[in-house]
């Protein structure tokens, strides 16, 4: 699943964007190539940085980072 940014059209409605911008990702503490990695859409175009953007992002990495803590480590037997 990939996640992508929203955008602000006139009268006030939503749609999904093309990415996060660069300074997005840093905000939320990623590289481009670990988001890219997490399935994290990027635009490279982009220059501005979000607010709501950025907590998405937050959000999403933090929900990632629980899923992979609770899944059980396999043992080898020797």
């Amino acid at each position: 699943m990939r996640i992508q940014s929203t955008v602000q059209k006139k009268g006030g409605e939503t749609k999904a964007g093309r990415g996060f911008s660069r300074d997005e990702l840093t905000e939320a503490g990623l590289d481009p190539k670990k988001a890219l990695r997490l399935g994290i859409s990027i635009d490279l175009r982009r220059k501005t940085k979000h607010k709501e953007n950025v907590k998405t992002l937050k959000q999403h990495v933090r929900s990632l980072t629980k899923k992979r803590k609770r899944q059980p480590r396999k043992v080898k037997k020797s």
